[in-house]
């Protein structure tokens, strides 16, 4: 029999499906730049003092359907029993339409954050339907563009409730102490290091402020927060407690469950003033506690502190409403360690899904499924009841709080025996919540655990709470949520809502230190396996064996890959990776007794989320300056930060390659400069694309760095989210690894605390990495590394006589990405990285990155996944855009160019044509195929305007009418 089995020296054939340029296209590219080889170009591009030595351990699989084979085996070591937790995670049914146009679709998931709007009208439409649900529902008037999950969002909430107060400095906040346990103790991790103080208390008698006081122990407090419904399911009127913390100076936050609020009050209606929850129930499946998009809206007034994204209605350039991202977007760059949060991301593609679940349903059939859900409830509550069993009495919604003394683990095991998961919540109480997917036949069984005669029926009725908590209001009146209710029409509005939008199924998205690359559709097919999409984040463990599997293995590989020890997949973005590796340097120091090291070093030229994160975990930023001629580390200026700070250094925060796009061969001393003065060493991870394989930041001399799966591991970037920011350290931090309350599995005892709210963060979505590394083995994963050097270099060579490229290492060569200085043409001509962004799409592709980290620039990183040809229709398009800035700055009026100009609309060329450039150089440029022409939706959009009239809820549509 012949031996197929490949070695980690071998490259495996998918890794000629993922890797874009064949060797004949390798070999005219090397000769472009002047390099013999790849080992030749890698070799002087990269610092010998950090290139790894010895080979990763990683075995690539036989071909990609080995690696669905592994998968399905992995699968089924995965019970899934139908989930009556609840806890916040509950079954729904995605609409088939919805999974198949959205989530299995590349023109949403391939999609890049929308930074670039007039190419982005699509995400951003459906993202304000989203903002309009959860407004309409929390019956608040502003929200934001989703949030990471319901625990993060509610620890956002308090850090807004504390600026916005203007209770003492010492104030505290008060909890109740039925909110979610993994909410409570996500807002404790992230409470400790800004020194909030949490006071936890029962809150359901809190009417006066006399007794707000009272409860918070005599202390003043700032804010409060309650579950809406509660953990036991009660859904209680706070409208006393609203008017008396609002008469202490306090503000009230409400972690609400939306689908409860199509029959319940709303928060705002009650006296919130801001909510934040999750959007899982509405149609995104549980995978084991992740991806989700949380929520968070705000009264009137708070709307300019909102953390995250911000969609708003703003017009374009011939007056037209256009949608683009509002206000504060990436604060982070822009206020660095001044940001209100850490929080540059949204979780876009589960929010369109959430969004277009209330599309699909509207007002009506949102609240038919929510009867439904609650008939359900009631109806095994009247069954207990009759049993003489004791169920918590009053308004619920959809759980039921069952007291059954010293029986609690017998029943739960008598329900697990039929094939269901209740709540133990302690000796004597069982919690039960019901969802969409529940029916007659699951209550029955769970009457049969308590031992009780079965229900036989269910009503479906109205709630009947009483006027303060029965809701009146009307909500999703608007047009959008009335029009898509058949699969044909909303299959038509999930078309019309993609073609306005570029992603990487129609071309390439050049982007400098985001890495969008290949997404395989072999490694997205596990996803929505019901072995992994359906389970519930906190079923027993013996029922998520292969997902737990799946995870171990990962972390093993990326240890391997990083050089680092160990390795914790729960945070679920990059920047919460960032604070969960800053925490754990902390909690390092303050084991030693060194509790007074507090500062940390940040070069000028950091992402602007490094100094936000360092603020969150409670240091203090000292700036080291970059030098203006290399973009490097100035290390005389750190030598003097180091010296000056010796005693009270915590760590530094360096990105490596640099955020500059270069390999700078100083990184060696400055980890030995940092770590001779009793500091440690975190290395942003942005840039390991440029790294797998050739050198590992565990190894050369870093201690601790968070890693992006959504750019180097190949998780699609969504439109702006979902991501995962892995954390990996070396064996001296890994004592301080995140953990959970409600998973002894999830990171050591001595852990820092969760910094998400599931165990293992958006565990869903794990499978695609693993899957990634398992098809391309080390020497896969190598040579992918290698290509993205090479493939920037190649544009550099090419582009460098047209744009002077700005920072550059050994013999001229760049890392992943290359800087170009648009600078000098913007001075002599007054054309501007805009206008050259907004041509692009023109030539049919999405800009670089524009003015990060140096303004007037563009930053490109082409990855391993773009083949020569687009990579030269990429230079092409770059080239003639040069001729064009010429043109512009010989005629003196950049105003009235075509760079000016752009983009241009096909309405735009069947009007009024009143510029002195022809409608075909307008629209088809050199080089741009008409057969595969990219029309964008709108002109150039007026982002001032938006601002200036701030609407981020669904405009009515007399406002697109001509």
């Amino acid at each position: 029999m012949t031996d197929t089995t490949l070695s980690p020296t071998d490259l495996p054939a998918f890794a000629g499906r993922h890797i874009g340029p064949d060797d004949e296209a390798v070999t005219e590219m090397l000769a472009a730049i002047g390099r013999s080889s790849l080992d030749d170009l890698t070799a002087t591009a990269v610092p010998d003092a950090i290139r790894a030595t010895g080979g990763m351990d990683i075995t690539p699989a036989e071909s990609e359907a080995a690696v669905v084979k592994e998968l399905r085996g992995l699968a089924v070591r995965n019970s899934v029993l139908t989930s009556m937790i609840g806890l916040g995670y509950y079954g729904t049914v995605v609409p088939p339409v919805i999974q198949r146009n959205v989530l299995e679709n590349p023109a949403w998931y391939t999609a890049y954050t929308p930074y670039q709007p007039e190419i982005s009208q699509g995400r951003l439409e459906a993202l304000l339907n989203f903002q309009t649900v959860v407004s309409d529902l929390t019956g608040l008037t502003t929200a934001g563009a989703s949030l990471l999950d319901e625990a993060t969002a509610a620890a956002e909430a308090m850090t807004l409730m504390r600026r916005s107060s203007k209770a003492a400095s010492d104030a505290v906040l008060l909890v109740d102490e039925a909110v979610f346990p993994q909410t409570l103790a996500v807002m404790r991790t992230r409470a400790t290091p800004l020194g909030i103080e949490l006071v936890v208390a029962d809150l359901s008698g809190v009417s006066t402020a006399e007794a707000l006081t009272e409860a918070a122990g005599g202390r003043a407090v700032f804010g409060v927060l309650v579950q809406y419904p509660d953990l036991h399911g009660r859904l209680l009127d706070h409208r006393d407690l609203a008017l008396a913390a609002h008469e202490a100076g306090a503000l009230v936050t409400a972690a609400a469950d939306l689908m409860a609020l199509t029959l319940a009050v709303a928060p705002g209606e009650w006296g919130a003033d801001i909510a934040v929850g999750t959007t899982q129930r509405f149609g995104v499946p549980m995978a084991f506690g992740g991806p989700h998009a949380g929520y968070m809206s705000v009264r009137a007034g708070l709307e300019r502190t909102l953390p995250g994204r911000l969609v708003g209605v703003s017009v374009d350039a011939t007056g037209a409403p256009a949608y683009r991202l509002a206000l504060q977007t990436r604060e982070q760059h822009i206020r660095r360690e001044k940001a209100t949060s850490n929080i540059c991301t949204a979780q876009v593609l589960l929010a369109v899904m959430a969004s277009m679940y209330a599309v699909y349903h509207g007002p009506r059939g949102l609240r038919a499924i929510a009867l439904r859900i609650h008939a359900h409830a009631e109806a095994l509550a009247a069954a207990l009841s009759e049993g003489g069993v004791d169920v918590a009495e009053g308004a619920r919604f959809d759980t039921l709080s069952v007291t059954v003394p010293g029986r609690a683990d017998e029943v739960v095991a008598a329900a697990l025996a039929q094939g269901t998961n209740l709540w133990r919540h302690d000796a004597d109480t069982v919690i039960v919540s019901v969802d969409e997917t529940t029916d007659l036949g699951d209550i029955a069984g769970v009457a049969r655990a308590f031992g009780v005669d079965e229900p036989t029926r269910v009503d479906i009725a109205e709630p009947g709470w009483g006027e303060a908590l029965d809701r009146t209001s009307d909500y999703l009146t608007h047009p959008v949520f009335s029009s898509h209710h058949s699969e044909t029409s909303m299959l038509r509005y999930l078309r019309r809502l993609s073609d306005r939008d570029f992603a990487l199924d129609r071309g390439m998205i050049p982007l400098g230190s985001c890495t969008m690359k290949l997404n395989a559709t072999t490694e997205m097919l596990a996803i929505t396996w019901p072995e992994f999409a359906n389970l519930h984040p906190f079923a027993p463990l013996d029922q998520t064996e292969g997902i737990r599997a799946l995870v171990d293995q990962l972390e093993q590989w990326l240890c391997e890959i990083t050089g680092y020890d160990a390795v914790s997949l729960q945070p679920n973005a990059g920047s919460q990776g960032e604070f969960a590796g800053l925490l754990a340097i902390a909690a390092y120091h303050r084991s030693r007794g060194d509790s007074e090291r507090n500062i940390c070093l940040i070069p000028a030229s950091a992402h602007g989320t490094n100094a936000a994160s360092a603020v969150m975990a409670g240091m203090k930023v000292v700036v080291v300056k970059t030098d203006t001629i290399t973009g490097n580390v100035d290390m005389d200026d750190l030598k003097a930060k180091v010296e000056e700070h010796r005693d009270d250094l915590a760590a530094i925060m360096v990105t490596y390659p640099s955020t500059h796009g270069v390999f700078e061969d100083t990184i060696k001393d400055l980890c030995a400069m940092v770590h001779d003065a009793g500091g440690q060493v975190y290395v942003d991870g942005a840039n390991l694309n440029a790294l797998v394989g050739l050198a590992q930041p565990g190894r050369f001399g870093a201690d601790v760095s968070h890693l992006n799966l959504h750019k180097t591991f190949c998780i699609p970037h969504g439109g702006g989210g979902p991501g995962v920011g892995p954390v990996a350290l070396r064996e001296h931090l890994a004592p301080f690894l995140p953990n959970h309350p409600l998973d002894p599995e999830a990171g050591p005892e001595t852990g820092v605390g969760p910094v998400s709210a599931a165990p293992y963060g958006s565990a869903g979505i794990l499978p695609i990495s693993w899957a990634y590394v398992r098809l391309m083995g080390a020497a896969g994963l190598q040579r992918a590394t290698e290509v993205a050097v090479l493939n920037a270099n190649y544009v550099a060579a090419r582009l460098r006589d047209s744009y002077p490229v700005l920072y550059s290492g050994e013999d001229g060569l760049v890392a992943h990405e290359c800087i170009l200085d648009v600078r000098p043409l913007t001075k002599a001509t007054g054309v501007t990285v805009d206008d050259i962004a907004k041509r692009l799409i023109d030539y049919g592709f999405h800009a670089p990155t524009m003015s990060f980290p140096v303004a007037g620039t563009l930053m490109v990183e082409p990855t391993e996944s773009e083949d020569k040809t687009e990579l030269d229709r990429f230079c092409d398009a770059m080239v003639a855009i040069r001729t064009e800035i010429d043109a512009a700055g010989s005629a003196g009026n950049a105003d009235a160019s075509v760079l000016r100009g752009a983009p241009h609309t096909a309405l735009s060329l069947a009007g009024e044509w009143d510029v002195d450039y022809s409608r075909e150089e307008a629209a088809f440029p050199k080089g741009v195929d008409p057969l595969a022409k990219y029309w964008p939706p709108v002109r150039r959009i007026d982002g001032a305007y938006g601002d200036r009239h701030l609407v981020c809820s669904c405009p009515p549509p007399e406002a697109f009418e001509d």
